[in-house]
């Protein structure tokens, strides 16, 4: 696969998904390379067919490319309710559960997929496994303070932690102001008990595992956008 081909099936799942978008919505604004093609498809509508919504963004990243494309944007203190959310993801196992974060914005994305009546994922098609953890790394973001403490719970259930950093011996810090362990936890065979133990955890913030919060996966391929809904 070429870069050109993955992202010209990135562009058209999002297009695609954003048709789902209707007038008046209130739409919670994903992260990452996939979801900027929805919010740039969503300034399109906007400019081009007078669509009136209201985004709400997930991270920095998402508010100033809204901006850039003429997106309005809100908050959840005004609009608590959003009517759909579309969002990338890092991988989509075949019960549509979910790993996200490797953009970092994983707790924010959560909070706004939490509110939504409605989220849909967009994203290609190597992003579908059969069982989450496959090659795939699972980010936990946490307390900076508490990195002692959850790197050796984390290896004591079987995880191998290494923290992220934007270079040698400068650690990335999320929006919220926090550190981001990525976990090796080879394949995950029960992600919600997987879960239930991360948040277990004293100082884990957020674990990039979505668990049954998926309700619509657009995956764009070499040749066209496949729809998968949850069963």
């Amino acid at each position: 696969m070429s870069v050109g081909w993955i992202e010209d099936a990135k562009r058209r799942a999002a297009v695609e998904a954003v048709k789902e978008v209707k007038d008046g919505f209130v739409v919670g604004l994903g992260s990452g390379s996939t979801a900027a093609y929805a919010i740039k498809e969503i300034g399109r509508r906007i400019r081009e067919e007078e669509l009136h919504v209201i985004g709400v963004p997930t991270s920095f990243q998402s508010l100033f490319l809204a901006i850039k494309c003429g997106v309005p944007t809100t908050t959840l203190h005004e609009k608590p309710v959003i009517d759909l959310t579309i969002d990338g993801a890092d991988q989509i196992d075949d019960e549509l559960n979910l790993i996200k974060g490797m953009g970092g914005a994983l707790t924010r994305e959560k909070i706004i997929a939490a509110s939504s009546k409605r989220l849909i994922i967009v994203a290609d098609e190597r992003k579908l496994t059969r069982k989450l953890g496959l090659r795939q790394l699972l980010p936990v973001e946490i307390l900076s303070f508490a990195k002692p403490l959850v790197t050796k719970k984390l290896r004591e259930i079987g995880g191998i932690p290494r923290l992220r950093e934007i270079e040698k011996g400068v650690p990335y810090i999320t929006d919220n102001g926090n550190f981001i362990l990525d976990v090796d936890f080879g394949v995950i065979e029960n992600p919600k008990e997987l879960e239930e133990k991360l948040k277990m955890i004293p100082g884990v913030v957020e674990t990039g595992l979505f668990i049954g919060m998926a309700h619509t996966i657009y995956v764009g391929t070499e040749k066209d956008v496949k729809k998968i809904v949850k069963r």
